[in-house]
């Protein structure tokens, strides 16, 4: 992944219905980011030259809402996640695994480069 401030989209798969926006950082193997309710801490590698990267992440509510259920919220305890996926200069395809409770949640997202960190 490039280091980067990117915008990143969430739709879950395998049936599911289920959507989620934020932004997150990708820096020199750390990834900080959030949405309204949740954030995520983690860690990443990266093969430059074939375009992947993987790594894991722990996702924390932040904010309850009486109005809303955030994708991967709701638990008194982190959301460990794993992600792989490929990346351009300029954006990347994400696919994960977020086990909830006793659930696997699969899901794609696409994120966008909006700002250089360096």
């Amino acid at each position: 992944m490039k280091n980067g401030l990117y915008s990143i989209h969430v739709d879950l798969e395998d049936g599911r219905s289920g959507k989620g926006s934020g932004v997150v950082i990708f820096r020199d193997g750390q990834i900080l980011g959030g949405d309204a309710y949740l954030y995520y801490v983690g860690s990443y590698v990266t093969n430059e030259a074939a375009g992947t990267f993987k790594g894991e992440v722990s996702v924390m509510q932040h904010t309850r809402s009486p109005a809303q259920s955030p994708l991967f919220g709701g638990q008194n305890q982190p959301v460990g996640i794993g992600v792989s996926g490929t990346f351009t200069d300029t954006s990347a395809i994400m696919n994960g695994t977020a086990l909830v409770g006793k659930a696997s949640q699969i899901f794609r997202a696409t994120l966008r480069k909006l700002a250089d960190t360096e």
